[in-house]
Protein backbone atom coordinates (compact mmCIF):
# COMPACT_ATOMS: atom_id res chain seq x y z
CA UNK A 1 0.00 0.00 0.00
CA UNK A 2 2.76 2.41 0.66
CA UNK A 3 3.83 2.14 -3.13
CA UNK A 4 0.03 2.69 -3.51
CA UNK A 5 -0.43 5.59 -2.31
CA UNK A 6 2.68 7.40 -3.56
CA UNK A 7 1.07 6.77 -7.26
CA UNK A 8 -0.92 9.79 -8.85
CA UNK A 9 -4.04 10.42 -7.23
CA UNK A 10 -5.93 8.78 -10.21
CA UNK A 11 -4.31 5.62 -9.97
CA UNK A 12 -5.04 5.72 -6.22
CA UNK A 13 -8.71 6.14 -7.17
CA UNK A 14 -9.20 3.36 -9.78
CA UNK A 15 -6.96 0.74 -7.12
CA UNK A 16 -9.41 1.73 -4.52
CA UNK A 17 -12.73 0.57 -7.14
CA UNK A 18 -11.14 -2.09 -8.16
CA UNK A 19 -9.24 -3.97 -5.11
CA UNK A 20 -10.95 -2.52 -2.14
CA UNK A 21 -14.75 -2.87 -2.87
CA UNK A 22 -16.51 -0.56 -0.22
CA UNK A 23 -12.84 1.02 1.15
CA UNK A 24 -12.44 -1.76 3.19
CA UNK A 25 -10.09 -4.56 3.04
CA UNK A 26 -6.82 -5.60 2.59
CA UNK A 27 -4.18 -4.73 0.09
CA UNK A 28 -0.95 -7.09 0.17
CA UNK A 29 0.26 -7.22 3.98
CA UNK A 30 -1.72 -3.39 4.39
CA UNK A 31 -4.60 -3.31 6.68
CA UNK A 32 -6.78 -0.69 5.30
CA UNK A 33 -8.77 0.65 8.17
CA UNK A 34 -9.63 3.73 6.94
CA UNK A 35 -10.26 5.12 3.78
CA UNK A 36 -12.06 8.27 2.02
CA UNK A 37 -11.76 10.39 -0.90
CA UNK A 38 -13.45 13.92 -0.90
CA UNK A 39 -13.60 15.44 -4.92
CA UNK A 40 -14.50 19.30 -5.13
CA UNK A 41 -15.30 20.73 -8.35
CA UNK A 42 -13.78 24.17 -8.79
CA UNK A 43 -16.30 26.63 -10.59
CA UNK A 44 -15.03 26.98 -14.69
CA UNK A 45 -15.10 30.66 -13.71
CA UNK A 46 -12.17 30.68 -10.61
CA UNK A 47 -8.77 31.21 -11.96
CA UNK A 48 -7.92 28.04 -12.72
CA UNK A 49 -11.23 26.85 -14.32
CA UNK A 50 -10.25 23.25 -14.33
CA UNK A 51 -12.01 20.30 -12.25
CA UNK A 52 -9.64 19.72 -9.25
CA UNK A 53 -9.48 16.22 -7.33
CA UNK A 54 -8.16 15.75 -3.99
CA UNK A 55 -7.66 12.00 -2.69
CA UNK A 56 -6.61 11.55 0.86
CA UNK A 57 -5.93 7.96 2.24
CA UNK A 58 -5.28 7.00 5.45
CA UNK A 59 -3.61 3.23 6.13
CA UNK A 60 -2.10 1.32 8.98
CA UNK A 61 0.45 -0.94 7.90
CA UNK A 62 2.05 -3.11 11.06
CA UNK A 63 2.49 0.06 13.60
CA UNK A 64 2.92 2.49 10.88
CA UNK A 65 0.35 5.15 9.55
CA UNK A 66 1.11 7.01 6.36
CA UNK A 67 -1.33 9.78 5.68
CA UNK A 68 -0.95 11.70 2.16
CA UNK A 69 -2.59 14.22 0.18
CA UNK A 70 -2.29 14.58 -3.42
CA UNK A 71 -3.81 16.75 -5.89
CA UNK A 72 -4.43 16.15 -9.51
CA UNK A 73 -5.87 18.28 -12.52
CA UNK A 74 -8.79 16.20 -14.00
CA UNK A 75 -9.23 16.76 -17.21
CA UNK A 76 -10.61 15.96 -21.03
CA UNK A 77 -9.09 14.63 -24.20
CA UNK A 78 -9.85 13.18 -27.53
CA UNK A 79 -7.59 10.21 -28.80
CA UNK A 80 -7.21 8.11 -31.88
CA UNK A 81 -5.73 5.00 -30.90
CA UNK A 82 -5.83 2.90 -34.07
CA UNK A 83 -5.91 3.83 -38.23
CA UNK A 84 -9.53 4.22 -37.90
CA UNK A 85 -9.12 7.49 -36.63
CA UNK A 86 -11.87 7.73 -34.45
CA UNK A 87 -11.53 9.72 -31.70
CA UNK A 88 -12.79 8.51 -28.04
CA UNK A 89 -12.46 10.30 -24.71
CA UNK A 90 -8.94 9.20 -23.21
CA UNK A 91 -6.94 9.96 -19.95
CA UNK A 92 -3.49 11.51 -19.56
CA UNK A 93 -1.43 14.05 -17.54
CA UNK A 94 -0.40 17.08 -18.71
CA UNK A 95 3.06 18.48 -16.54
CA UNK A 96 2.99 20.66 -13.98
CA UNK A 97 3.20 24.61 -14.56
CA UNK A 98 7.37 25.03 -14.67
CA UNK A 99 9.07 28.42 -13.84
CA UNK A 100 8.76 29.15 -17.93
CA UNK A 101 5.53 27.79 -18.70
CA UNK A 102 1.87 28.93 -18.99
CA UNK A 103 -0.50 26.79 -18.48
CA UNK A 104 -4.08 27.26 -20.92
CA UNK A 105 -7.71 26.30 -20.26
CA UNK A 106 -8.30 25.56 -24.08
CA UNK A 107 -11.50 27.87 -25.26
CA UNK A 108 -11.49 26.89 -29.25
CA UNK A 109 -9.17 24.45 -31.29
CA UNK A 110 -9.48 24.59 -34.79
CA UNK A 111 -9.18 21.33 -37.36
CA UNK A 112 -6.76 21.31 -39.71
CA UNK A 113 -6.62 18.96 -42.94
CA UNK A 114 -3.42 18.08 -41.24
CA UNK A 115 -4.89 16.28 -38.30
CA UNK A 116 -7.08 13.72 -40.46
CA UNK A 117 -3.69 12.78 -42.56
CA UNK A 118 -2.03 11.99 -38.51
CA UNK A 119 -5.24 10.21 -37.47
CA UNK A 120 -5.37 8.00 -39.95
CA UNK A 121 -1.40 7.47 -40.46
CA UNK A 122 -1.77 8.81 -43.81
CA UNK A 123 1.76 10.00 -43.32
CA UNK A 124 3.50 6.88 -42.02
CA UNK A 125 4.75 9.42 -38.84
CA UNK A 126 1.85 8.53 -36.20
CA UNK A 127 2.33 7.14 -32.77
CA UNK A 128 -0.70 5.82 -30.68
CA UNK A 129 -2.51 7.10 -29.25
CA UNK A 130 -2.12 10.54 -30.36
CA UNK A 131 -4.58 13.76 -29.31
CA UNK A 132 -4.68 16.05 -32.73
CA UNK A 133 -4.85 19.62 -32.47
CA UNK A 134 -2.48 22.75 -33.26
CA UNK A 135 -4.38 25.90 -33.51
CA UNK A 136 -5.22 26.84 -29.68
CA UNK A 137 -6.70 29.52 -28.20
CA UNK A 138 -8.30 30.13 -24.55
CA UNK A 139 -6.77 32.03 -21.28
CA UNK A 140 -3.88 31.51 -19.23
CA UNK A 141 -4.96 30.11 -16.05
CA UNK A 142 -1.37 30.03 -14.39
CA UNK A 143 2.45 31.21 -15.51
CA UNK A 144 5.30 30.52 -13.95
CA UNK A 145 7.95 32.81 -11.82
CA UNK A 146 9.88 33.47 -14.76
CA UNK A 147 7.63 33.92 -17.47
CA UNK A 148 7.15 37.66 -17.97
CA UNK A 149 5.30 37.90 -21.23
CA UNK A 150 2.44 36.70 -19.96
CA UNK A 151 -0.07 37.16 -17.27
CA UNK A 152 -3.39 34.70 -15.77
CA UNK A 153 -6.13 36.08 -17.85
CA UNK A 154 -4.62 36.78 -21.19
CA UNK A 155 -6.00 35.73 -24.12
CA UNK A 156 -3.29 33.31 -25.78
CA UNK A 157 -2.80 30.84 -28.48
CA UNK A 158 -0.27 27.97 -29.28
CA UNK A 159 0.22 26.53 -32.92
CA UNK A 160 2.12 23.79 -34.90
CA UNK A 161 5.39 24.14 -32.37
CA UNK A 162 5.74 23.85 -28.57
CA UNK A 163 9.60 23.54 -28.46
CA UNK A 164 13.03 23.76 -30.25
CA UNK A 165 16.44 24.00 -29.30
CA UNK A 166 16.74 27.49 -29.12
CA UNK A 167 20.34 27.61 -29.95
CA UNK A 168 20.27 26.83 -33.13
CA UNK A 169 21.22 29.15 -36.15
CA UNK A 170 17.28 28.88 -36.80
CA UNK A 171 16.07 29.52 -33.28
CA UNK A 172 18.34 32.39 -33.03
CA UNK A 173 17.11 34.12 -36.04
CA UNK A 174 13.49 33.52 -34.56
CA UNK A 175 12.86 30.21 -37.33
CA UNK A 176 12.24 28.12 -34.92
CA UNK A 177 9.73 25.88 -37.07
CA UNK A 178 12.68 25.01 -39.19
CA UNK A 179 14.56 23.65 -35.91
CA UNK A 180 16.22 20.12 -36.45
CA UNK A 181 14.91 19.55 -32.82
CA UNK A 182 11.45 20.88 -33.39
CA UNK A 183 8.82 19.43 -30.81
CA UNK A 184 5.21 19.86 -32.66
CA UNK A 185 2.36 20.73 -30.69
CA UNK A 186 1.35 16.70 -30.77
CA UNK A 187 2.58 13.45 -32.09
CA UNK A 188 5.61 14.48 -31.24
CA UNK A 189 8.55 14.01 -27.81
CA UNK A 190 9.66 16.08 -25.52
CA UNK A 191 12.87 16.60 -24.87
CA UNK A 192 12.48 14.23 -21.50
CA UNK A 193 10.68 11.65 -24.09
CA UNK A 194 7.20 12.02 -23.23
CA UNK A 195 4.98 12.35 -25.69
CA UNK A 196 3.00 15.27 -26.66
CA UNK A 197 -0.77 15.67 -26.61
CA UNK A 198 -2.24 18.54 -28.99
CA UNK A 199 -5.72 20.62 -28.27
CA UNK A 200 -8.73 18.33 -28.28
CA UNK A 201 -8.46 18.66 -25.09
CA UNK A 202 -9.19 21.27 -22.28
CA UNK A 203 -5.78 22.58 -21.02
CA UNK A 204 -1.76 22.74 -22.08
CA UNK A 205 1.05 23.74 -20.55
CA UNK A 206 3.48 25.04 -22.39
CA UNK A 207 6.84 26.90 -22.65
CA UNK A 208 6.06 30.78 -22.65
CA UNK A 209 8.40 31.24 -26.36
CA UNK A 210 6.13 29.29 -28.39
CA UNK A 211 2.86 30.88 -26.49
CA UNK A 212 1.60 33.66 -28.37
CA UNK A 213 -0.68 36.92 -27.45
CA UNK A 214 -4.13 37.24 -29.04
CA UNK A 215 -4.68 40.84 -30.00
CA UNK A 216 -7.71 42.06 -27.82
CA UNK A 217 -10.35 42.50 -31.30
CA UNK A 218 -9.58 39.13 -32.98
CA UNK A 219 -11.94 36.45 -32.08
CA UNK A 220 -10.91 33.22 -30.23
CA UNK A 221 -12.91 31.08 -32.29
CA UNK A 222 -12.43 32.41 -36.16
CA UNK A 223 -8.62 32.96 -35.13
CA UNK A 224 -7.94 29.84 -33.95
CA UNK A 225 -7.07 28.39 -37.45
CA UNK A 226 -4.85 31.76 -38.15
CA UNK A 227 -1.98 29.75 -35.68
CA UNK A 228 -1.62 27.38 -38.83
CA UNK A 229 -3.59 28.21 -42.24
CA UNK A 230 -3.17 32.13 -41.55
CA UNK A 231 0.82 31.93 -40.70
CA UNK A 232 1.02 28.92 -43.77
CA UNK A 233 0.65 31.81 -46.37
CA UNK A 234 1.73 35.26 -44.66
CA UNK A 235 5.02 33.76 -44.07
CA UNK A 236 5.93 32.94 -47.72
CA UNK A 237 4.23 36.00 -48.81
CA UNK A 238 6.74 38.28 -46.64
CA UNK A 239 9.49 35.85 -47.08
CA UNK A 240 9.27 35.96 -50.94
CA UNK A 241 8.20 39.47 -51.36
CA UNK A 242 4.74 39.09 -52.52
CA UNK A 243 3.34 41.50 -50.72
CA UNK A 244 4.00 44.93 -52.64
CA UNK A 245 0.33 46.59 -53.18
CA UNK A 246 -0.54 46.49 -56.97
CA UNK A 247 1.40 43.24 -58.00
CA UNK A 248 -1.18 40.19 -59.02
CA UNK A 249 -1.09 36.95 -57.17
CA UNK A 250 -3.16 34.33 -57.93
CA UNK A 251 -4.40 31.77 -55.04
CA UNK A 252 -4.78 28.13 -55.96
CA UNK A 253 -7.21 26.15 -54.39
CA UNK A 254 -10.06 27.89 -52.02
CA UNK A 255 -9.93 26.30 -49.05
CA UNK A 256 -9.13 26.27 -45.47
CA UNK A 257 -5.47 28.01 -46.50
CA UNK A 258 -6.71 29.58 -49.79
CA UNK A 259 -9.50 31.56 -48.29
CA UNK A 260 -7.38 33.56 -45.75
CA UNK A 261 -4.72 34.19 -48.60
CA UNK A 262 -7.32 35.97 -50.28
CA UNK A 263 -8.28 37.53 -47.06
CA UNK A 264 -4.02 38.73 -46.32
CA UNK A 265 -3.02 39.36 -49.93
CA UNK A 266 -5.89 42.07 -50.28
CA UNK A 267 -4.82 43.60 -46.90
CA UNK A 268 -1.66 43.66 -48.66
CA UNK A 269 -3.31 45.65 -51.32
CA UNK A 270 -2.55 42.78 -54.11
CA UNK A 271 -4.42 42.14 -57.08
CA UNK A 272 -5.88 38.76 -56.59
CA UNK A 273 -7.37 35.97 -58.71
CA UNK A 274 -8.44 32.68 -57.47
CA UNK A 275 -7.44 29.67 -59.50
CA UNK A 276 -9.84 26.64 -58.75
CA UNK A 277 -11.27 23.68 -60.32
CA UNK A 278 -14.65 24.60 -59.09
CA UNK A 279 -16.75 26.98 -61.08
CA UNK A 280 -19.42 27.00 -58.34
CA UNK A 281 -16.93 28.60 -56.02
CA UNK A 282 -16.60 31.99 -57.93
CA UNK A 283 -19.29 33.74 -56.27
CA UNK A 284 -17.62 32.94 -53.16
CA UNK A 285 -14.41 33.86 -54.05
CA UNK A 286 -15.08 37.77 -55.45
CA UNK A 287 -18.40 38.74 -53.47
CA UNK A 288 -17.78 37.25 -49.91
CA UNK A 289 -13.94 37.28 -49.94
CA UNK A 290 -12.83 39.64 -51.75
CA UNK A 291 -10.95 38.17 -54.83
CA UNK A 292 -10.75 40.38 -57.65
CA UNK A 293 -11.15 37.64 -60.65
CA UNK A 294 -11.80 33.29 -60.93
CA UNK A 295 -10.10 31.54 -63.17
CA UNK A 296 -11.18 27.86 -63.32
CA UNK A 297 -8.42 25.62 -63.64
CA UNK A 298 -10.19 23.39 -65.61
CA UNK A 299 -10.92 25.24 -68.84
CA UNK A 300 -8.26 25.12 -71.41
CA UNK A 301 -9.76 28.16 -73.07
CA UNK A 302 -9.09 30.65 -69.55
CA UNK A 303 -6.23 29.04 -68.37
CA UNK A 304 -5.02 29.81 -72.19
CA UNK A 305 -5.91 33.74 -72.00
CA UNK A 306 -4.26 34.46 -68.73
CA UNK A 307 -0.94 32.91 -69.57
CA UNK A 308 1.77 35.40 -68.50
CA UNK A 309 -0.48 37.67 -66.41
CA UNK A 310 0.60 36.62 -62.91
CA UNK A 311 3.60 37.93 -60.72
CA UNK A 312 3.10 35.52 -58.26
CA UNK A 313 1.32 32.19 -57.26
CA UNK A 314 0.86 30.69 -53.90
CA UNK A 315 -0.58 27.28 -54.24
CA UNK A 316 -2.61 25.92 -51.05
CA UNK A 317 -4.13 22.44 -53.00
CA UNK A 318 -3.35 19.17 -51.17
CA UNK A 319 -4.03 17.04 -53.48
CA UNK A 320 -1.50 15.75 -56.41
CA UNK A 321 -1.65 18.48 -59.67
CA UNK A 322 0.14 19.36 -62.19
CA UNK A 323 2.44 21.79 -61.46
CA UNK A 324 3.01 22.91 -65.41
CA UNK A 325 -0.19 24.92 -65.86
CA UNK A 326 0.47 27.16 -62.82
CA UNK A 327 3.86 27.76 -64.35
CA UNK A 328 2.65 29.13 -67.17
CA UNK A 329 0.24 32.00 -65.73
CA UNK A 330 3.61 33.25 -64.17
CA UNK A 331 5.17 36.75 -66.07
CA UNK A 332 8.95 36.49 -66.28
CA UNK A 333 10.51 36.33 -62.95
CA UNK A 334 7.00 35.07 -61.71
CA UNK A 335 7.36 33.23 -58.26
CA UNK A 336 5.39 30.05 -56.98
CA UNK A 337 5.31 28.80 -53.80
CA UNK A 338 4.04 25.63 -52.59
CA UNK A 339 1.92 25.04 -49.43
CA UNK A 340 0.16 21.99 -49.69
CA UNK A 341 0.98 18.86 -48.78
CA UNK A 342 0.35 16.08 -51.36
CA UNK A 343 0.26 12.77 -50.72
CA UNK A 344 2.27 11.90 -53.75
CA UNK A 345 5.34 13.66 -55.27
CA UNK A 346 4.76 16.39 -57.94
CA UNK A 347 6.71 16.81 -61.02
CA UNK A 348 8.44 19.90 -61.44
CA UNK A 349 9.13 21.09 -65.51
CA UNK A 350 12.35 22.71 -65.74
CA UNK A 351 11.80 24.39 -69.13
CA UNK A 352 9.37 26.81 -67.62
CA UNK A 353 11.92 28.26 -65.03
CA UNK A 354 14.84 28.19 -67.31
CA UNK A 355 13.16 29.86 -70.19
CA UNK A 356 11.27 32.41 -68.19
CA UNK A 357 13.79 32.71 -65.38
CA UNK A 358 10.38 31.86 -63.02
CA UNK A 359 11.14 30.59 -59.39
CA UNK A 360 9.40 27.46 -57.47
CA UNK A 361 9.87 27.30 -53.61
CA UNK A 362 8.10 26.33 -50.73
CA UNK A 363 7.43 27.54 -46.79
CA UNK A 364 6.58 25.73 -43.70
CA UNK A 365 4.33 27.89 -41.02
CA UNK A 366 6.60 30.29 -39.51
CA UNK A 367 8.54 31.09 -36.60
CA UNK A 368 7.10 32.67 -32.99
CA UNK A 369 8.11 36.19 -33.65
CA UNK A 370 6.55 36.06 -37.50
CA UNK A 371 3.51 34.45 -36.19
CA UNK A 372 2.41 36.52 -33.52
CA UNK A 373 3.43 39.46 -36.46
CA UNK A 374 0.68 37.79 -38.24
CA UNK A 375 -1.52 37.59 -35.89
CA UNK A 376 -1.24 41.54 -35.24
CA UNK A 377 -1.71 41.97 -38.82
CA UNK A 378 -4.81 39.99 -38.87
CA UNK A 379 -6.30 42.11 -36.26
CA UNK A 380 -5.31 45.75 -37.92
CA UNK A 381 -6.96 44.76 -40.81
CA UNK A 382 -9.78 42.50 -39.47
CA UNK A 383 -9.00 39.14 -40.91
CA UNK A 384 -10.27 35.93 -39.60
CA UNK A 385 -10.58 32.79 -40.89
CA UNK A 386 -14.09 31.76 -41.64
CA UNK A 387 -15.56 28.38 -39.81
CA UNK A 388 -18.16 26.72 -38.63
CA UNK A 389 -18.36 25.52 -34.98
CA UNK A 390 -18.59 22.36 -33.47
CA UNK A 391 -19.18 20.40 -30.64
CA UNK A 392 -16.87 17.77 -28.96
CA UNK A 393 -19.32 15.20 -29.31
CA UNK A 394 -19.09 16.39 -33.08
CA UNK A 395 -15.47 15.88 -34.66
CA UNK A 396 -16.08 12.47 -36.02
CA UNK A 397 -18.85 13.17 -38.27
CA UNK A 398 -16.50 16.33 -39.08
CA UNK A 399 -13.46 14.53 -39.84
CA UNK A 400 -15.60 12.18 -42.34
CA UNK A 401 -17.50 15.50 -43.76
CA UNK A 402 -13.56 17.32 -43.63
CA UNK A 403 -12.15 14.40 -45.65
CA UNK A 404 -14.72 15.13 -48.36
CA UNK A 405 -13.66 18.92 -47.99
CA UNK A 406 -17.74 19.46 -46.85
CA UNK A 407 -16.27 22.54 -44.88
CA UNK A 408 -16.56 26.18 -45.35
CA UNK A 409 -13.77 26.28 -44.62
CA UNK A 410 -12.53 25.08 -41.08
CA UNK A 411 -14.08 23.22 -37.96
CA UNK A 412 -13.30 25.16 -34.87
CA UNK A 413 -14.04 22.71 -31.47
CA UNK A 414 -15.56 24.79 -28.95
CA UNK A 415 -14.40 22.80 -26.19
CA UNK A 416 -15.47 25.16 -23.50
CA UNK A 417 -19.27 25.62 -23.88
CA UNK A 418 -19.05 21.71 -25.16
CA UNK A 419 -17.79 20.73 -22.04
CA UNK A 420 -19.88 23.00 -19.39
CA UNK A 421 -23.40 21.76 -20.74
Amino acid sequence: MRNLVQQSPMVLVLAFKRRLGMMFGTVGNCDVWNCWMRACYISRHSPSGFCTLEITAKVKEGNVEISRGREATKGFWLAATDKSGTLTPFNFSRRETGDEDVTLKILYCGVCHSDLHVLKNELGVTSYPVVPGHEIAGVATKVGKNVTKFKVGDRVGVGVLVGSCKTCECCQQDLENYCPQITFTYNSLNPDGTKTYGGYSDMIVVDQRYVLQFPHNLPLDAGAPLLCAGITVYSPMKYYGMTKAGKHLGVAGLGGLGHVAVKIAKAFGLKVTVISSSPQKESEAINRLGADSFLVSSDPAKMKSAIGSMDYIIDTVSAAHPLLPLLSLLKVNGKLVTVGLPNKPLELPVFPLVFGRKLVGGSDVGGMKETQEMLDFCAKHDIAADIELIRIDEINTAMERLAKSDVRYRFVIDVANSLSQ
